[in-house]
């Protein structure tokens, strides 16, 4: 579908420098704020558009757009609506977008996102010599004592390269094949693309001006433990990568989550063999790497007794939980990962 059928705004604007690409899925109050934001840079209105792809699409997020389609219409910015259907995913879903787009130059953030006004103009200067990408800084905002679902969310703030702020040329993702569609979870997606690039021998600057503030989602309880299902993706991240992976993003394996396994496993067998001095010195192992994991993961965290209790319950089964993605990763895409 053209970007003019899907939202009914006609003719695409001229001289147009730089295309916004957000993502959604299903959360039209936060797409809002984020479109709000982007309507109030300081780039000329009709050198950029916004393109809107809705990984699920549905009628509220569809209306949200038109929305500000029609206000914005006026001063010849663009808000396009893409449906899309054929896959699922942000990796998808992005793709889609850049696809559409006519612009050389193509910013990626996401819809949960507040881009400052100087954004876009502080990441098109950015690549105006030459260079493949841009990232660019995310502020999250964080109580003085984060729960850890919190201050892993922070970790944006670090992160070398993330597609919640990240100006990437056009020329590039045609020459990458953009997103790997096969990342179908918000997880690894953008350092694959990163990876992509450098080995393209595209160069990768910052952009410190081009802010994106990021707030943080409220989670529900034990969220930590449906997270662990993203560690498939890093074994495919690994397969296509194994260099820059053990580079940049780890170069071991998770050791302690290897020593409780053996720990539990130990204690198990033994107990099953009635080798009851073996299983009990087992288990005290396994209770004391399990209880070193809960502590740490309350290091400068939220002390209150809900989050406390969260902690020690989640601690428990997170290392049998990531062991098990990474050997299901491992074997789902045909790769040697520990």
């Amino acid at each position: 579908m053209s970007l003019s059928a899907a939202d009914g705004t006609g003719a695409r604007p001229a001289q147009l420098e730089v295309s916004v690409v957000v993502p959604t899925y299903r959360r039209p109050e936060m797409l809002a704020a984020c479109l709000d934001a982007l309507c109030r840079q300081d780039f000329p209105a009709g050198r950029y558009e916004i393109i809107v792809c809705d990984d699920g699409p549905d009628d509220a997020t569809r209306q949200c757009v038109a929305q500000f389609a029609r206000a914005q219409a006026g001063r010849g910015l663009a808000v396009h609506y893409v449906p899309v259907t054929r896959t699922q995913g942000p990796a998808g879903a992005r793709n889609s977008g850049w696809r559409e787009a006519r612009s050389p130059l193509i910013a990626f953030t996401d819809d949960d996102t507040l881009p400052d006004p100087h954004w876009l103009t502080a990441g098109v200067a950015a690549l105006a010599n030459g260079a493949a990408a841009a990232s660019g800084a995310i502020v999250v905002p964080l109580p003085e004592r984060p729960t850890d679902y919190e201050a892993d969310a922070s970790g944006l703030e670090r992160a070398e390269f993330a597609t919640a702020n990240a100006f990437v040329a056009r020329a590039f993702l045609v020459k990458t094949g953009g997103f790997d569609e096969r990342f179908t979870s918000a997880w690894r997606e953008d350092s694959d693309l990163q990876f992509s690039l450098l080995q393209a021998g595209g160069e990768i600057v910052r952009a410190p001006d081009a802010v994106v503030v990021h707030p943080v989602r409220p989670a529900r309880w034990g969220v930590s433990i449906a997270q662990q299902k993203k560690s498939q993706f890093d074994a495919l991240l690994y397969k296509k990568h194994p260099r820059l992976f053990k580079a940049r993003i780890r170069a071991t394996p998770p050791l302690l989550y290897y020593a409780i396994l053996c720990a539990a496993l130990i204690a198990l067998i033994a107990g099953l063999a009635r080798d009851f001095r073996t299983a009990l010195a087992a288990l005290l192992v396994w209770v004391a790497l399990t209880s070193y994991f809960c502590v740490m993961r309350l290091s400068n965290r939220d002390r209150s007794w809900r989050h406390v209790a969260e902690m020690v319950w989640t601690s428990i089964p997170i290392p049998f939980l990531s062991i098990y993605w990474r050997l299901y990763g491992a074997v789902r895409f045909k790769v040697f990962f520990p």
